[in-house]
């Protein structure tokens, strides 16, 4: 395996958590309720070298020498956590789950159980290997016999998190959005110069990425099957989201990161932590970020204590004089669409989200190809492809482009929440937006939430 867990800089790990008094990222693993459901899927690489991130198209698919056993550890044994434990048993051979670290012991204890009668062979957590606790999550990094983190907590807590893991020599499953404003896409960036140092991988959770349709579609529109890409529309529009009612124990820490969602520091907002998605394929059907966005929106049925939008319209502006223009939408009773339509010169392309498929069509409007969806081996190939670049030694490291697509996802945000035109490089270079909290305690006190209103909001 290509650098061990042993090395790793002593300390170095908390660099960035020094302004975060008494907590760690682990306050949010037991409420990484970002399962699949929740998230979509029902409702809706080999590198090239250790200093380039591979397209989606140099995933090498071929098993690797599976003698090599990889051992797994999760941090947040909530929804999220334990499906991503279940596609890499699923799909990997010679891969054991051995430590798990959650905040909430009832939810680690219920998640273990479930795993170890699932996979009895590949799951083997001893009692010493359970962690619980605010800090539950650094012992994960601290154990040397633990090569792969899989991190599934809160938005807000990952790009610490993944850093810390990076300086502690391990690989890194990330899942999506990993940032959710500019402060945390710093991080991001640092954390995969330092993975690229060190040898190590960094897979994300773009499913569609290893989504063959996706894959194929994206590719043909590269190669100019459609001609030049004039523009494009994309939506992520559903139904409402879960809220979840404060218990009289629990502090606004504890509350706020059991509703996390509801919390723009640790979600972003659906348009960061869900559609996310979407924009990512934007970027990457047009070679990266946006150079501006200008957005709107609205609240219409939020409940009282939610920091959420409910809707957000985004005109993205890309290199080119390419505009793409995107829509998100949590409103129930509504109609639902997850598509994205790329118009060229020559015709068009449809590429619907889950299982819809991808289809392109010429200038007359008749198909000229097309490809069915599979979201649940996309799930799967994702790990698959990051066991085997550990295998291989040759890494995958993929944060930098992960972390633009969740930065153009705030780049949205904060247009609709201002009312403001803004560009990529006041969001990559100029913001001083840093929303997680300086001070935060499990025990501690936090504002009261407040939702954002054009015009008052201001652009920092």
């Amino acid at each position: 395996m290509s650098q061990s867990s042993n090395s790793r800089p002593s300390n170095s790990r908390r660099r960035f958590l020094a302004s975060s008094t008494a907590i760690s990222a682990s306050v949010a693993m037991n409420f990484a309720a970002e399962g699949k459901v929740a998230e979509g899927k029902a409702a809706d690489e080999q590198a090239a070298g250790p200093n380039e991130s591979p397209s989606p198209s140099a995933d090498d698919n071929t098993d690797q020498d599976a003698s090599m056993p990889i051992r797994i550890a999760l941090v947040g044994a909530g929804g999220r956590g334990t499906g991503a434990v279940i596609d890499s048993l699923s799909i990997n051979e010679n891969v054991k789950l051995v430590a798990m670290a959650d905040m909430d012991e009832r939810i680690l204890a219920s998640a273990r159980k479930r795993l170890s009668k699932r996979y009895p062979e590949k799951v083997d957590v001893a009692e010493k290997d359970m962690h619980v606790g605010i800090d539950s999550y650094q012992r994960i990094l601290d154990d040397p016999k633990i090569d792969l983190v899989l991190m599934a907590t809160p938005p807000g807590f990952r790009p610490r998190q993944v850093l810390d893991a990076v300086e502690a020599g391990k690989h890194v499953f990330a899942e999506k959005p990993t940032c959710v404003d500019p402060a945390g896409f710093k991080i991001c960036l640092a954390a995969h110069d330092k993975a690229v140092e060190n040898g190590t991988c960094i897979v994300t959770g773009t499913q569609y990425r290893r989504q063959v349709n996706y894959v194929e579609a994206i590719k043909r529109i590269h190669e100019g099957v459609i001609g030049d890409i004039v523009s494009a529309t994309s939506r992520y529009c559903g139904a409402g989201i879960w809220f979840k009612n404060r218990r009289p124990d629990m502090s606004d820490t504890e509350y706020q990161i059991y509703n996390w969602m509801h919390h723009i520091w640790l979600s972003g907002d659906q348009i960061v932590e869900q559609s996310v998605h979407n924009i990512d394929a934007m970027n990457w059907i047009m070679g990266g970020p946006p150079e501006s966005a200008y957005a709107s929106g609205g609240r219409f049925t939020r409940p009282e204590g939610s920091e959420m939008w409910d809707s957000m319209s985004v005109d993205y502006l890309y290199p080119g004089n390419r505009s793409v223009s995107f829509k998100c939408r949590q409103i129930p009773g509504t109609d639902g669409e997850n598509s994205n339509v790329i118009r060229g010169t020559k015709g068009h392309a449809v590429i619907y989200g889950i299982n819809r498929g991808a289809f392109l069509y010429d200038a007359e409007g008749a198909e000229i190809w097309s490809m069915k969806g599979d979201l649940s081996a996309a799930y799967q190939q994702e790990h698959k492809v990051l066991v085997n670049a550990i295998r291989s030694g040759k890494p995958i490291v993929e944060l930098r482009e992960t972390s633009e697509s969740s930065l153009t996802a705030a780049m949205g945000r904060v247009a609709a929440y201002t009312g403001k035109h803004v560009s990529w490089k006041f969001m990559s270079e100029e913001s001083k937006l840093d929303l997680f909290p300086k001070k935060l305690d499990i025990n501690s006190s936090l504002p009261e939430p407040k939702h954002a209103i054009p015009g008052k909001t201001k652009l920092v």
